[in-house]
């Protein structure tokens, strides 16, 4: 059973988090805190007291925008112990995911929180203390991807991707109809759809040959023009580009 602190600095947003927590059967307490100085004085007990102790936490769900200390300074303070619990942000902003994620955060839950949403970061949470088994799982489907987009998981077809950009351990994935980031790195998807028609272009890049609309050559440059934008292709990549769109269907 995991013990959990929930913090944030509005009081309906706690109440109900609390409220999700404690009806979750993996949640054996849940405690709340309004602001991230309160919750670091109650992590330090936490600590204090070692993983079995009486007043244990293993994952603090923490909000963001906060006055004073905010969540992500919290988790920097944390970063700095030796065992510090698991970090669950939960925000109503998109914009931090990086810097959470960053912070080795065990997910990023977008509010309003949804009680399906919650209990897959409890069982990310649960897993990684050991307080549950692995479970067998369906394969994902080769051919659509999920991403989070306003706390909702969608699923994105790969044929629609046009190119994928490289945001440090992060990728960034092009439709025409807009962009996800996906915490997966760039040489991952590179590996995992090069049978799909994805190539390296450059360092940062990763194109879909099918949505490929020209190639172009300028004073000794090469770059692409895909998804409606132009992008460069490395030197390395150049000549591998320029035979498979020739060979292209």
């Amino acid at each position: 059973m995991l013990r959990a602190l929930a913090v944030d600095d509005e009081r309906p947003s706690l109440e109900e988090l609390l409220y999700l927590l404690n009806a979750d059967p993996r949640i054996g307490s849940a405690e709340g805190a309004g602001d991230a100085t309160e919750a670091l004085r109650r992590i330090n007990r936490a600590l204090q007291s070692g993983p079995g102790g009486p007043e244990a936490i293993d994952v603090v769900f923490l909000d963001i925008q906060m006055p004073g200390l905010d969540g992500l300074d919290l988790a920097r303070l944390l970063s700095g112990f030796a065992k510090p619990p698991h970090i669950v942000f939960v925000t109503a902003h998109e914009d931090f995911a990086v810097q959470a994620f960053d912070l080795e955060a065990v997910d990023y839950v977008l509010k309003p929180v949804r009680k399906e949403r919650l209990a897959e970061a409890v069982r990310r949470a649960a897993e990684l203390t050991g307080n549950t088994p692995r479970i067998r799982v369906h394969e994902p489907d080769p051919d659509q991807i999920p991403v989070e987009l306003g706390g909702v998981t969608r699923f994105v077809a790969v044929d629609d991707i046009t190119h994928v950009e490289a945001q440090g351990d992060y990728a960034r994935l092009h439709t025409d109809k807009g962009s996800h980031l996906v915490r997966i790195p760039l040489s991952t998807l590179e590996d995992r759809w090069r049978t799909r028609g994805f190539v390296r272009i450059h360092r940062r890049h990763l194109v879909a040959l099918r949505h490929v609309g020209e190639l172009r050559l300028d004073a000794g440059t090469v770059s692409v023009l895909v998804g409606g934008e132009e992008l460069q292709v490395s030197r390395r990549h150049a000549r591998e580009l320029r035979d498979l769109l020739m060979r292209r269907p």
